[in-house]
């Protein structure tokens, strides 16, 4: 029997390998008359490109930061409301849609950014356009934006983020890098499986997010490896519909922990996902998980969980305290993972005790 779920996703997509030439025709179809593009400094020959060829582009912003910082949403602001953008496009990874969505709805807004970082509640935005370089973010479909102020990062989640559309290309990721491939891979198969064991799970986030895991598994090393134009495509879709998945379910105790080992260690997102991803396996292991188990091929969640860890090695991710930077202090992160709201997300209710000693094996 199906239990009830209520399931939402209003951004269009536009899926396809090569389909970032159909730019200007897309905007034109979305209603757009005049953006601002954000991307980082990798992406500012192809945004200026772009900006050539695509009328609707105004201006360009090539400066966002890793971490994306308020200081790059106040001028991606500054530009939108000089050109009278009724849109920003995100080309990038999670950092430049993340900053395209807080721009968006603070360029509607009376507010300052701060306040909005402060708590300020958004109430609209201009349309977002989100355009993923990599696969494995999930953030052209979601509606989360986490940005920074200093050393402060804040998730926000509000519905005015959700992108208007989006461009999901396959050959924008064709000059990923293979452990950056691996890396966001992992955090596109740890979307999925989080959305499938999140307490708000629900059949069609189920179906979704067991797709992107069979597709994601069957693909990742290829595309590590070799970086075929195959593998690649399977990638950007996995990813994607990892997405749809988690942007109903929610993420979990990975994403939870994933915070603060950013911020004290400095992994890069991906990299802090997976870090845990194999011990969050063992812990949530029922029966419901050991059925996903064989359904993707393997005997049990322990196998699971010890493919997890292959493809973590062959990637050259940092598996141990031992390996990261940053002062270790295991009180501190199994206390602000245990606090972290997405932990309430959690099949097995986890508490800082809990969290201690899954910190601990990994010294």
């Amino acid at each position: 029997m199906i239990d009830a779920f209520t399931y939402a996703n209003p951004t269009r997509i536009f899926f396809g390998y090569g389909k970032l030439q159909e730019l200007p025709a897309l905007l034109s179809d979305c209603g757009v008359g005049a953006a601002v593009l954000v991307c980082d400094r990798f992406f500012a020959a192809m945004g200026e490109d772009l900006r050539e060829k695509t009328p609707q582009i105004a201006a360009v912003f090539s400066d966002v930061e890793p971490n994306p910082q308020l200081d790059g949403i106040k001028e991606t602001v500054r530009l939108m409301k000089e050109t009278g953008a009724d849109a920003v496009i995100a080309l990038g990874g999670g950092s430049s849609i993340d900053t395209a969505k807080f721009a968006a709805a603070c360029a509607c807004s009376d507010k300052t950014p701060d306040a909005h970082f402060d708590g300020a509640a958004f109430t609209a935005a201009k349309k977002i356009i989100a355009v993923p370089t990599t696969a494995g973010t999930g953030s052209e479909v979601t509606a989360v934006s986490v940005v920074s102020r200093g050393e402060e990062k804040k998730t926000v989640h509000n519905p005015v983020f959700q992108p208007t559309a989006c461009i999901v290309d396959p050959a924008l990721t064709m000059t990923v890098p293979p452990r950056t491939t691996l890396m966001t891979g992992l955090d596109a198969f740890t979307h999925a499986i989080e959305a499938f064991w999140s307490v708000r799970h629900g059949a069609l986030t189920d179906a979704l997010a067991v797709e992107a895991m069979r597709v994601i598994l069957a693909n990742l090393e290829t595309s590590f490896a070799e970086g075929t134009k195959e593998a690649r495509t399977a990638m950007a879709y996995g990813s994607l519909v990892a997405g749809l998945a988690f942007s109903v379910a929610k993420t979990a105790g990975c994403h939870a922990c994933s915070y603060p080992l950013s911020m004290y260690h400095h992994l890069p997102h991906g990299e802090a996902c997976a870090f845990t991803l194999d011990s969050f396996i063992r812990l949530n292991a029922d029966d419901r998980l050991e059925g996903l188990a064989k359904t993707l091929g393997f005997s049990d969640c322990h196998a699971l969980a010890d493919e997890i860890i292959r493809l973590k090695t062959i990637g050259g991710l940092r598996m141990r305290f031992a390996d990261c930077e940053g002062e270790l202090d295991i009180d501190r992160l199994a206390k602000e993972s245990a606090e972290h709201m997405l932990m309430q997300n959690n099949p097995v209710r986890l508490d800082e005790a809990a969290l201690k000693k899954m910190f601990e094996a990994l010294q």
